[in-house]
């Protein structure tokens, strides 16, 4: 056991003192959430050159209202209050006379406008749209741009148009559009948690607002942040294996230490540098936390489970990645073998959107309790508002310590056999033979 933790120490000092694991320990966070940083860096960086809207109203009842529409919007919603700064596009609606022949060819005369930059978009509205029927042609309301599905002026467009045409349904049926100003009122359902009682006064607390960020932000960083600190340590190990093995390091090491020790001490070594990248990070979400005031949101319940189940993800991938470095004779089968040895880490990540969004489910219960698959998906559940059964992170805990043990006794009985094989490529008939066989 001395030798096996002075060869961890070796391998601790040997990665956490190199310039690579600095700057990894930067930038990785930086790529992981990398979307969210330039979206809080760019969220007012919006481009506010104005934009020119063509309508053709077959209806004859619609486009005036969205005129007046734009015009208030352009006088009272696009610049800032205080600073008078344009922050948002105008929107400029020119009406344009339906031609009552051919249909296509006025559709493509706009198209080409807007192909020639003279047009952002155009509006094509039916002349059925006040009392749709049995034709979805003629009530049919279409958007003509060049990136219409993400275009803003589609999605503010809505609002007008279906507004005006209430009122003038109203009138219709004899009602007074300005005497039923409530009817045009949007009622918005607010999310909340549930009421519960202090502990300490016994009074009845009102429900919390429920958050997206609670809900999925939160959760998600947590599994990231795990797949990260896994992602950093297991790929490393099989390198270092096969490295040793090519330039007879590891030959060296074997006549001092058994393979077993040779095996524990990698692993360890790994352990130490994910703890130590995990306690960095942990540090600084705490500061951010604390100058942020979200420490309301932190899942504090779920962090003994995120250590627990890294340190044996990491031992369970690594003594299977430790086993593949050890078949390898070259860096080009390393190369081959690096991805294949992550695939059951890497498959929860396809599966986690709806786990996260259901963590009580069916679906949620069973993947996450598939062993390659808990670490990421339990510790997602258990950072999300749910309540979870305790027994099951500790079933999926003691499935993970069963795992760990098979893949480090497979793992083990592989490396034996192969770290001192040369000029053998790595074949999957071979490592399962020596996996069950020795």
């Amino acid at each position: 056991m001395r030798k096996a933790l002075l060869l961890a120490a070796r391998e601790y000092r040997a990665s956490v003192r190199t310039k690579g694991f600095i700057i990894g320990l930067v930038i990785a966070p930086l790529f992981m959430g990398g979307s969210l940083i330039a979206y809080f860096l760019l969220k007012d960086r919006v481009d506010t050159k104005d934009k020119a809207i063509a309508i053709v109203d077959r209806s004859g009842i619609v486009a005036a209202a969205v005129v007046e529409a734009a015009e208030y919007r352009n006088a009272n919603e696009i610049h800032d209050k205080e600073t008078g700064r344009k922050t948002r596009p105008a929107y400029l609606v020119e009406i344009i006379a339906p031609q009552s022949g051919d249909l296509p060819a006025q559709r493509l005369e706009l198209s080409d406008r807007v192909r020639r930059g003279t047009l952002h978009a155009f509006l094509d509205i039916g002349p059925d749209v006040l009392h749709p029927g049995g034709d979805p042609e003629g009530s049919r309301i279409a958007y003509y741009a060049k990136n219409a599905a993400m275009d803003d002026v589609r999605g503010w467009l809505t609002w007008p148009i279906n507004n005006h045409l209430r009122k003038v349904r109203l009138v219709e049926a004899g009602l007074d559009a300005e005497a039923v100003q409530e009817l045009f009122y949007w009622s918005g359902v607010e999310a909340l948690g549930l009421v519960s009682v202090d502990e300490a006064t016994g009074d009845i607390r009102d429900a919390a607002k429920a958050s997206e960020l609670q809900a999925l932000l939160i959760p998600i960083v947590m599994m990231m942040l795990m797949f990260l600190m896994v992602m950093m340590s297991v790929p490393g190990m099989l390198h270092s294996v096969m490295e040793e093995k090519t330039q007879k390091i590891a030959e060296v090491l074997l006549g001092s230490i058994s393979p077993s020790e040779f095996i524990l001490g990698k692993l360890l070594g790994g352990i130490a540098v994910s703890l130590t990248t995990s306690a960095v990070y942990a540090i600084g979400a705490a500061v951010a936390v604390k100058v942020t005031g979200l420490g309301g949101y932190v899942p504090y319940h779920a962090l003994p489970w995120f250590f627990s189940y890294m340190v044996l993800a990491i031992v369970m991938m690594g003594s299977i990645a430790l086993a593949m470095g050890a078949t390898c004779s070259e860096a080009k089968d390393a190369q081959s073998l690096n991805f294949p040895s992550l695939i059951p880490f890497l498959l929860p990540m396809f599966i986690y959107f709806p786990v996260a969004k259901e963590p009580l489910s069916s679906f949620a219960v069973v993947t996450s309790l598939i062993p390659t698959f808990t670490p990421l998906l339990m510790l997602l559940r258990l950072a999300t508002p749910e309540a979870i059964p305790w027994w099951q992170p500790a079933a999926g805990l003691v499935g993970v310590l069963a795992t760990t043990a098979l893949f480090v006794w497979a793992g083990g009985r592989i490396f034996r056999v192969a770290i001192l094989m040369q000029g053998t490529p790595p074949r999957l008939s071979h490592i399962v033979r020596w996996a069950v066989k020795g």
